[in-house]
């Protein structure tokens, strides 16, 4: 079918077809159509890593929620000022 988009090619490796068969179990109504498999796998490894960065995403949020001011009070007023004095120019 003539497509401007890319196309890619991959090969069915074992570990590849071992995916297609567990996938043909999720998919029967799919099951003799490989490449339609193998979209439905894309699919979901993409639905998958979304999920995990989202959740990262919230753990790392949290532990600045978390972690939010503990350090209030460590560091007296003008620290800053003077710790960049003691750098060279």
């Amino acid at each position: 079918m003539p497509t401007s988009r890319p196309r890619h090619t991959v090969t069915e490796s074992d570990e590849l077809s071992r995916a297609l068969d567990d996938a043909a179990k999720r998919w029967p109504e799919d099951r003799d159509a490989r490449g339609r498999l193998l979209l439905h796998l894309a699919q979901e490894g993409h639905r998958a890593i979304k999920e995990e960065s989202e959740a990262d995403e919230d753990r790392r949020r949290e532990a600045v929620r978390r972690t939010s001011g503990a350090l209030t009070g460590a560091y007296d007023s003008g620290y800053l000022d003077r710790l960049r004095d003691e750098w060279p120019e």
